[in-house]
């Protein structure tokens, strides 16, 4: 399983159910460079906390299952 694979599974299987909880989401945008690009929906979209949300929760999962991954960040980090 090529590592875009594998980042897509923890997203959708892991990351998703625990967002939509909340009322929130992630979309998986791309990955470059180690780079994983995302953007937060629904409620984490809008949130104050979303960025500890990104680091914390998001970033820290996708990190623990895919080693190949250095960070993580939100849409409106590079756009």
């Amino acid at each position: 399983m090529d590592t875009e694979t594998k980042i897509k599974e923890v997203i959708d299987k892991e990351i998703k159910p625990a967002l939509a909880m909340e009322g929130g989401s992630v979309e998986f945008l791309g990955l470059e460079d180690g780079v994983v690009k995302v953007a937060l929906l629904g409620a984490c979209g809008g949130c104050p906390l979303s960025q500890m949300t990104l680091k914390n929760f998001v970033e820290t999962t996708i990190k623990q299952r895919v080693p190949d991954v250095k960070k993580v960040v939100a849409s409106n980090d590079f756009f």
